[in-house]
């Protein structure tokens, strides 16, 4: 029996959204909003994670990193905490000893650099330079597509050289000849030796691009740093080494370097993927808690208007409604009548918002360069969420409805 009734309630809502469409439209737009809302928001959320998982897998699952103080935050570097203070700074040499331990395949020390870069009078935004060694590209993925990488001359000597990505050297120098070429980073003159192509699909910030590769000891030597939040060391264990095998191996190499009694408290924090991921999903987390929070409230006006007009719709049929109780209705089907019609209404609003979320997420794929594509769960959960929000913010009027006295409703006028 109550399939019928939800055809007949269907046909009814729809015909009222057809008469009302005024009315009707401005009371779904909450919904619409609401919806596609959640899906854009799921969009963002599964594309980052996306790309963090693929760079990942680039650097490798087992690489870890050592810091002179691991922070979810970047710290202050002209106002750091006196635990931070008191740590040395990570050395060059503690890369090396790290690089020489049997369960260790690589183990390099680098710096992450913001400037800006130059050429005959052409500027680019401040971008990430890394400074650091000719393992780079094994370590982060890429392809070298010209000239060479760092020799271990220019390694140790601060050779004033870069290796420059390909898309910064078309927009500093267009169509000239890259190899040879002289350009300034942060006011500093480097010869290009080397052009290079970064992943398609690396997670970068939006002007954080990195734009090119110096060695260490030139970042080192000609530019200012944050040794803090700007430098640490990378590792990779040796294939059958486990990441665990390899971390207690480093940690006892460099409190043995730094003196460190066994009681003593490590001056060093090591950081593995798994960690790095932790962070990123607690982030994303509560960035897509927001997101439901402020799209919440977009539905709950949306079902605040879904029962304002549901009342309407019951004072202007209240004659209807004493015709078909006189008729036989009962208040049961009455109220499944209305609740039909409101969960129609806002499934419509549901299904238009469906369709701006898959839009929306094909919009960010092509702004922001990943993938964005709009998760299957999403889109059920959206339609669940716009129906049960009609059912809920009907039943007020579904429920005045019911309850009409038959012989007062036909004698409404």
């Amino acid at each position: 029996m109550r399939l019928p009734n939800f055809a007949e309630g269907g046909r009814i809502a729809l015909a009222a959204i057809g008469t009302q469409k005024l009315r009707s439209a401005l009371t779904i737009l909450g919904i619409v909003i609401g919806v596609a809302t959640v899906m854009m928001m799921a969009s963002i959320v599964q594309g980052l994670r996306s790309q963090i998982m693929t760079s990942v897998e680039i650097a490798g699952p087992t690489t870890f990193y050592v810091v002179r103080f691991f922070s979810q935050t970047p710290l202050n570097p002209d106002n750091l905490p006196r635990e931070v203070r008191i740590r040395p700074v990570l050395k060059p040499d503690e890369a090396r000893l790290l690089n020489a331990l049997p369960e260790i395949a690589y183990s390099g020390i680098w710096i992450q650099l913001f400037q800006p870069l130059a050429f005959q009078g052409t500027r680019t935004q401040t971008m990430t330079i890394f400074a650091a060694d000719d393992h780079y590209m094994e370590m982060q993925g890429g392809l070298l597509l010209a000239g060479r990488f760092f020799t271990q001359a220019e390694l140790n000597a601060g050779a004033q050289v870069v290796v420059l990505e390909e898309t910064t050297a078309r927009t500093l120098l267009g169509a000239r000849r890259a190899l040879g070429a002289t350009i300034h980073i942060g006011g500093q003159p480097l010869k290009v030796i080397g052009l290079y192509r970064t992943p398609e699909n690396i997670f970068q910030p939006p002007t954080q691009e990195i734009a090119a590769i110096i060695p260490y000891e030139t970042g080192h030597r000609y530019f200012r740093y944050d040794d803090t939040n700007a430098l640490w060391i990378v590792a990779r264990p040796r294939p059958g080494v486990s990441v665990v095998e390899a971390e207690d191996a480093a940690m006892v190499a460099l409190r043995r370097a730094r003196r460190l009694r066994p009681g003593d408290p490590n001056t060093f924090d090591l950081i593995t993927q798994d960690q790095i991921l932790d962070i990123f999903n607690k982030l994303t987390g509560v960035f897509f808690l927001v997101m439901i929070v402020l799209s919440s409230v977009a539905l709950m006006v949306g079902g605040i208007g879904v029962m304002a007009i549901m009342m309407v719709s019951v004072t202007d049929r209240t004659r209807e409604i004493g015709v078909r109780k006189a008729l036989g209705a009962t208040r049961r089907e009455i109220l499944w009548q209305f609740l039909v019609e409101a969960a129609t209404l806002t499934l419509v609003g549901g299904a238009i918002g469906i369709v701006f979320g898959l839009g929306a997420g094909e919009g960010l794929k092509s702004w922001l360069g990943f993938q964005a594509g709009v998760p299957v769960w999403s889109a059920m959960v959206a339609v669940g969420v716009s129906v049960g929000i009609g059912l809920v913010f009907g039943l007020l009027p579904a429920n005045r409805a019911a309850r009409l006295d038959p012989v007062e409703a036909l004698r409404y006028e």
